[in-house]
Parts: C-alpha cells; sequence; structure tokens
C-alpha cells in the first residue's frame, strides 16, 4: 500500500516539529538543599516551631501515659495511639508547610532566572554535574 504524499509529508512535517522542539537549551537551577534549611530564616522558624510543639506533644503524651492509676489496658493504648497519632500529624504538618514554603520560593526563582527545572543537588548524590545555574544563595534571600 502507497500512501499519498500529502500525507507521508504531513507525517514526515509533524515528526521534525516533535523532534525539533527538543533541540533547545533546556536551563537547570540547583540548590544545596542542606545548606538552605541551616541558613533560611523563614525555614528555620517553621522548624522551630514545630519542634516546639512536638516537644509539648510528647510531653503531654509522657504524662498521660504516666498517669495510668484505675485505666484498663484498652484505655492505657488509645492513649498510646492517640498520641502517637498527634505526634505524626504534627510532624506531617509541619513538614508539608516546610516542603511548601521551599517550593514557592523555587517555583519563583524559576520563574525570574527562567529555569526550566530546579533540583537539589545532594552532596555526595549530585543531580547536576556539570553546567546548571546554583541558586543556593538566591533560595536563602528568598526565605529571609
Amino acid at each position: 500500500m502507497k500512501l499519498p504524499k500529502r500525507v507521508l509529508a504531513l507525517a514526515l512535517a509533524a515528526f521534525m516539529a516533535v523532534t525539533m522542539a527538543g533541540c533547545g537549551q533546556v536551563k537547570v537551577g540547583y540548590f544545596d538543599g542542606e545548606r538552605v534549611v541551616k541558613e533560611a530564616p523563614q525555614l528555620k522558624t517553621i522548624m522551630d516551631e514545630g519542634n516546639e510543639k512536638l516537644l509539648a506533644a510528647e510531653q503531654e503524651a509522657e504524662a498521660a501515659l504516666q498517669d495510668t492509676a484505675g485505666k484498663s489496658e484498652e484505655e492505657i493504648q488509645k492513649l498510646g495511639q492517640d498520641a502517637q497519632r498527634k505526634l505524626m500529624g504534627l510532624n506531617q504538618q509541619y513538614t508539608t508547610r516546610l516542603q511548601q514554603t521551599l517550593d514557592t520560593a523555587l517555583a519563583e526563582i524559576a520563574t525570574e532566572r527562567k529555569l526550566d527545572a530546579v533540583v537539589d543537588n545532594i552532596e555526595g548524590q549530585e543531580t547536576v554535574i556539570l553546567g546548571g545555574i546554583d541558586v543556593t544563595e538566591d533560595v536563602i534571600q528568598k526565605l529571609q
């Protein structure tokens, strides 16, 4: 079966458009996540607040579990489970808040610097080995 020249030309044009679209230069930014967490005031504030709440919740749970006089085994187990759920919820809440704050800053920097992607370049497991734009300072400044 022979394809009409028009169909063949359209298929060739579509193929070329798809392959040429990938030929542009991709701009990748990277940041040192450990350094950002240590030096960015907004992230430090969130972590400090989260750690305070977790410590208070742990102390509250310990106090509740120490006062078990007259409680059944089921009630004591329920207290332990409730405490564990509360701690996990707080941990998740602050982890999510940290991630959202960092993601917002990274999105703004990517837009400002016209980057196609921004990755965390973890020491020892570098994603960007050659090239790329270090935006660590930008992230820290954005999170003042």
